[in-house]
């Protein structure tokens, strides 16, 4: 009797010896400094989901909350770039076809072309400025000079239903506002330039591109202040889509300065802007530019290609860009063969479907991933840090991981990490902000050369105070761990 208690209470023993092992309590006790660092942020630790693995194997270095499912703000983007690399390829770029639906006039009639231009859109979410100038040349060099019909713009791609620029959070100028749309040109957005002009007590201001028909103030008082909330100073109207005024002052302490501000109606934008290019490219258009279908029964008169998916990717994950994120979760739907028009919905379930193959589960399993627009900007997407350390051990592990990981932005140098304050170039990790989460997800060189999966992930009313800690946190991995805050052995001393 004596001995089976004996040997009960050595295995108890021997259990917690277990639970308490500096390994396992490694896995879920806060470093100092980033549990101090969060108690100066006012946020608790149950706020907070974080997993560190080795890249590869797998093995756990700390996690908390890892299983719980939370808003990841931006990080969703890793979700929708990798899908797309791994389903469309690094090389896929989008095609942009034009029709020349009309007869192009000789002799006298030369340049005159009698009928329509036809552009459809096919989801490219860089049709900037200078791509779209170069779409202009290429009508003029086959020799068009007069449009006398119309220039037809077809978004019947993508069915997305509209809403106001201000229904997220208010912010209707705010470029990260901008809805998808199937012919998204140049981001619908405006850049306005402010110079200082001291000698007459003014900052002159330029747009770019100078839509026809918007009248933009030329100039704005100059102000003696310190430049911090310069915009809010501008006192600029939003909404308005045929002036842009500027009520306020311009501090000259900051110098010069651009202003990217999203244009209130995306459809006038579009047809003020392509209204303008032709013109200033010295064409004539007696019709309008309108929105309609392109024809069903003629082959384009020619294409606009994109840049590749990889450069693409690239812009979204560094610079954190929503409506190139949305434009491509709609585009992983439309890529489907037989399909001409895609939902916000159909972008999602392809999503969904993708993140189960690749992780080997079924649909049911991931009932506690809730994808919006895939690209955080979002109160409803939910997704647990444990989920998303599986994406990117899973991307690790596959062809397109090169392309993945040099889209993201590297701590310290570039992107939205540029300020970051671990030490530089040891992080690639894209980053997540919303009014009440912060976080950081992507991979971390440790300084033994180990690969580390990082994952953290704050949901709390003061996020965006923890940021310090999530800069800790990324130390730490950096640090390897616990392994840098092992005593160094005493050196032997040898006889001389």
């Amino acid at each position: 009797m004596f001995s089976r208690l004996f040997r009960l209470a050595f295995t108890l023993l021997g259990l917690c010896a277990l639970a308490l092992s500096p390994a396992a309590a490694r896995a879920k006790v806060l470093a100092p400094e980033i549990e101090q660092a969060l108690q100066r942020a006012r946020v608790p630790q149950d706020a907070v989901a974080i997993l560190i693995q080795e890249a590869g194997s797998g093995a756990t270095r700390l996690t908390l909350n890892a299983q719980n499912p939370v808003n990841p703000a931006s990080l969703a983007k890793l979700l929708t770039t990798y899908a797309a690399l791994d389903q469309l390829g690094p090389a896929f770029s989008w095609k942009t076809p034009v029709w020349l639906s009309g007869r192009l006039g000789s002799g006298a009639q030369a340049g005159v072309f009698d009928g329509n231009v036809h552009i459809q859109g096919r989801g490219d979410p860089k049709l900037t400025l200078e791509r779209l100038w170069l779409l202009v040349q290429r009508l003029r060099q086959m020799g068009l000079v007069e449009i006398r019909g119309d220039i037809v713009l077809d978004q019947s791609a993508f069915d997305v239903p509209e809403a106001s620029l201000a229904e997220f959070d208010n912010e209707p100028l705010r470029p990260y506002n901008v809805r998808a749309q199937a012919l998204l040109l140049n981001l619908n957005a405006v850049l306005y330039t402010f110079t200082p002009d001291a000698a007459n007590g003014v900052a002159r201001v330029s747009a770019e591109p100078a839509l026809q028909g918007l009248r933009v103030d030329a100039s704005v008082p100059l102000g003696n202040g310190p430049c911090n909330d310069w915009r809010a100073a501008l006192k600029a109207s939003p909404g308005d889509s045929e002036r842009m005024r500027f009520a306020g002052a311009y501090p000259l302490a900051c110098g010069e300065r651009v202003w990217p501000l999203a244009y209130p109606d995306a459809k006038l934008y579009a047809s003020r802007l392509l209204a303008t290019l032709w013109r200033d490219a010295g064409g004539r258009l007696a019709g309008s530019v309108r929105e309609g279908p392109a024809p069903e029964d003629l082959k384009p008169s020619f294409e606009m290609t994109s840049p590749a998916l990889a450069e693409v990717v690239r812009d979204i994950n560094k610079y954190s860009n929503n409506v190139m994120a949305q434009q491509l979760l709609l585009t992983l739907a439309l890529q489907r063969p037989g399909t001409t028009r895609v939902t916000p919905e159909a972008g999602r379930e392809a999503l969904r479907q993708w993140l189960a193959q690749r992780l080997g589960e079924s649909p049911e399993s991931l009932q506690g991933v809730v994808i919006d627009n895939g690209s955080g900007l979002s109160r409803q997407t939910r997704i647990s840090a444990a989920l998303l350390a599986r994406v990117l051990q899973a991307a690790w592990s596959g062809p397109v991981m090169p392309e993945l990981m040099a889209s993201l932005p590297v701590n310290g140098l570039d992107g939205t990490l540029r300020r970051a304050h671990s030490s530089a170039g040891m992080a690639h990790l894209k980053t997540g902000s919303l009014r009440d989460v912060a976080g950081v997800a992507g991979y971390v060189l440790g300084t033994s050369g180990q690969r580390y999966v990082l994952v953290a992930i704050v949901n709390h009313p003061n996020a965006n105070a923890a940021k310090p800690a999530l800069d800790a946190l990324v130390q730490w991995a950096i640090d390897d761990g616990e392994r840098a805050r092992r005593p160094t052995p005493p050196q032997r001393r040898t006889a001389q």
